[in-house]
């Protein structure tokens, strides 16, 4: 099973609206799992200085790369970055 992630709202139907279209990986029946915050602000205020346009552009590259084919060993990741 593949996992992709999308962000989106529910209206006040319970009718949920993805904000992009899901990369088309494969076409069929799917399973959907709803995470949400208790509180409301939390998808509002991101405190991370990364632009969701930089993320996005990040994540379907990245997700270009895995179906490609295109990985680096995870025994190479961490070569050369000192972590102290």
């Amino acid at each position: 099973m593949r996992a992709v992630e999308v962000t989106g709202a529910v209206d006040e139907q319970g009718n949920l609206s993805l904000s992009e279209p899901v990369p088309l990986i494969a076409q069929g029946a799917v399973r959907v799992i709803i995470l949400f915050s208790e509180q409301k602000e939390e998808f509002e205020q991101d405190p991370d200085d990364t632009s969701v346009e930089d993320i996005k552009a990040s994540l379907q590259r990245a997700l270009q790369q895995a179906t490609s084919g295109q990985r680096i060993p995870l025994s190479q990741m961490w070569e050369g970055i000192d972590a102290e």
